[in-house]
């Protein structure tokens, strides 16, 4: 997945910089000099004669500044070493992208009680100029300067200072990013500062918990701390609750600005030359398929599978995409190239379509609480419309990932690009229609309770897991996947001898699917007098947690769960030479609570089979509080027993529940369209 970088993201107690800009000279060393006059910092604290930890933060200014030329970062810290696991404090990093200008460190130092050692006269940075992130199929240009203080002690004080440049060439003086104080920071002083040049004031905003601290004074907003407090968010709240402690600024006046802007970015990188090469290849998929959805699943394919990825953020390549016929002539991209280079490709079919910013690695939850700032994202797909329908496309995904009426990934708000700008979109919330994990097991235990089993496990997976099991295994020969865990299972707990195993990825469903074939113990509690019990596999359900607000929690927070959709069946051949009217099973269930469906089904079949399914899915990922206390009202009735086969040659097994009929694993396809996981009712609606 590609990362479109968070420019001006900063941390007291912990600062992370992300910065591209047009190179403007050789800025590949670090430089040495004074502060700026736009800094100003704080006084030191004394150090507590109680003080516990690793260290003691006497002080930590964390400055954003903005120019007409961008935006810069200043940090300086003064740091007492209290114990020996903290000396590594004294490997010194300061990470910076040159095309964005010089990395200038202002002091190093160390205090040892009334002596001030000056570590720069003793010593310098080396820059290291290696990738760090190249394994990752990223290119970043970040250039990292590195230090170890010598003769660093425990009781000394660590002085440093440093200022980092956030230029981006792409949105040039437009500024936008963060300042935030962590949720558990170290005991000691913290300042954050926002300040800006007159005529750079951006939009700022505000959580709570700063606007009752912030003052202001001229072109400055200051947020001053002494040994601040831990912040525990809400317990199984929405993301958007642990949005705290947070200062964020904005030259952007809406998202539609945004999205305009954004649009005018690709755009320009998706249209082609008038002798592009791209032409033909756009005309080729045309006169190869007779309707659109398959000319646009051709353009993907193609972009998937001869545009090899890695993400490139060197010289700008942060927000500015590269052009379609740059990213098809060298092949390969990262998400904005891939992004052009379909667009180029749908534009040539006549077919509509746009690019959508998403984020892959936080919850966009809450999002359009917050100031417009591209920064929220870190990914572009492909929106086409075809036939009244949309379709979303994603070039950096595996060519089994076909486009989809909804995205792979369970995306909340997304910014849609287009030329008159665009707002914030929510998409809907993802109530899974197939399951995401799946196990199927048959046990056939004909040759009787002391034989081993004849043992058929299937694994499934979709989504993030699938695509990440696809392709471990799928470039793994048959031969050498089979002798890989035939040796690893073989004589295991669970398997004897192994006979076959099947790896496949199909398509249509986009499921990643395993299946290990072979002979294995089936089990059998004996319990006397001839009578067995067998736990089936998959069969049982971890009782839900409680939902309740503590006092110091706002008792109308809703209750969120991720959504999750999970399918198990087991099939057993029961014992050859047992009477079927001796067979039973314990409790099935139909349960709704929280919003999330328990379902468990038990059938013996007079073929001598017994069938379990076992189907959870979350129906409702926000539960209101009100019905939350409604359901814990319920929830010391709920069934969380395992699921048990039962035989008694001495008796007449217990049958319980609303008997359906339940298919065996080897009757359907169970990691098809169409999987009994859930009650009928429920899958019908």
């Amino acid at each position: 997945m590609n990362r479109i970088r968070s420019a001006g993201r900063l941390m007291a107690a912990s600062v992370a910089f992300a910065a591209v800009a047009p190179a403007l000279a050789d800025n590949s060393e670090i430089a040495i000099e004074p502060a700026p006059g736009w800094v100003t910092t704080s006084e030191p604290l004394p150090v507590p004669e109680d003080v516990q930890g690793l260290v003691f933060y006497r002080s930590q200014d964390t400055i954003a500044h903005l120019t007409q030329e961008g935006h810069y970062s200043y940090q300086s810290q003064v740091i007492r070493i209290l114990q020996p696991q903290a000396l590594q404090a004294g490997n010194i990093a300061i990470s910076w992208n040159p095309a964005a200008g010089r990395a200038v460190v202002h002091s190093l130092k160390i205090r040892r009680g009334q002596r001030e050692i000056d570590v720069l006269g003793q010593t310098s940075f080396e820059i290291l100029r290696r990738e760090d992130q190249l394994e990752q199929a990223m290119l970043t240009g970040t250039l990292t300067a590195v230090l170890q203080v010598p003769d660093l002690r425990v009781g000394d004080d660590l002085e440093i200072a440093y200022t980092v440049p956030l230029h981006d060439p792409t949105l040039r003086d437009i500024s936008h990013g963060v300042l935030f104080l962590g949720d558990a920071p170290p005991p000691g002083r913290f300042s954050l500062r926002l300040s800006w040049e007159d005529g750079q004031e951006p939009q700022v905003r505000m959580t709570e918990d700063f606007g009752a601290v912030a003052s202001r004074t001229g072109n400055a907003i200051s947020l001053d701390f002494e040994n601040p407090g831990i912040v525990t968010p809400p317990r199984n709240a929405p993301p958007r609750y642990s949005w705290t402690r947070i200062l964020e600024f904005s030259d952007f006046d809406n998202w539609a600005v945004v999205s305009g802007r954004f649009h005018a970015l690709y755009a320009d990188a998706a249209r082609l030359a008038p002798d592009s090469p791209l032409r033909e290849e756009a005309a080729i998929i045309a006169e190869s398929h007779d309707n659109d959805l398959d000319r646009a699943q051709a353009a993907l394919e193609l972009v998937q599978q001869q545009i090899r990825y890695i993400y490139i953020g060197l010289d700008g390549g942060n927000f500015t995409p590269a052009s379609a016929d740059e990213t098809w002539n060298r092949r390969y991209g990262d998400c904005k190239g891939k992004t052009a280079l379909l667009l180029a490709l749908l534009d040539a079919m006549g077919i509509e379509a746009q690019g959508v910013l998403v984020n892959n690695s936080v919850s966009t939850d809450g999002l359009d609480t917050k100031l417009p700032n591209p920064g929220h994202f870190d990914h572009i797909i492909v929106r086409a419309k075809i036939g009244g329908q949309d379709y979303f496309l994603d070039g950096t995904l595996p060519a089994v990932i076909d486009g989809r009426t909804d995205p792979f990934l369970p995306y909340q708000w997304v910014l849609p690009l287009t030329e008159a700008g665009s707002e914030l979109e929510r998409l809907p919330d993802r109530v899974f229609d197939l399951p995401q994990e799946m196990g199927l097991i048959e046990i056939d235990a004909r040759a009787g309770f002391d034989a081993p089993a004849r043992r058929v496990s299937t694994t499934m997976a979709r989504g993030i897991a699938g695509l990440q099991q696809y392709l471990q295994l799928s470039g793994v020969p048959a031969n050498q996947l089979e002798a890989a865990l035939r040796s690893r299972l073989e004589g295991s707990a669970e398997w004897d001898t192994i006979e076959s195993i099947a790896y496949r990825f199909d398509k249509r469903t986009q499921a990643s699917i395993l299946t290990i074939t072979g002979t294995g113990p089936a089990d059998w509690d004996d319990e006397g007098g001839g009578a067995y019990d067998l736990i089936l596999p998959g069969g049982g359900f971890y009782p839900p947690e409680r939902r309740q607000r503590s006092d110091s929690e706002s008792g109308d927070i809703p209750f969120y769960q991720n959504p999750i959709y999970t399918c198990y069946a087991t099939t057993v051949r029961l014992p050859d030479g047992t009477d079927l009217k001796n067979w039973g099973f314990n409790s099935t269930i139909d349960t709704l609570i929280y919003g999330r469906n328990f379902y468990r089904m038990m059938e013996l079949r007079d073929d001598h089979t017994l069938r379990m399914v076992r189907g959870s899915r979350v129906e409702q990922q926000e539960i209101p509080a009100q019905k939350a206390e409604r359901d814990n009202g319920r929830l010391a009735n709920f069934d969380n027993s395992m699921a048990v086969l039962s035989y008694d040659p001495a008796g007449t097994g217990p049958r319980y529940g609303r008997l359906r009929q339940v298919p065996a694993t080897y009757e359907i396809d169970w990691t098809g369209e169409n999987p009994p996981c859930l009650p009928p009712d429920v899958l019908a609606g």
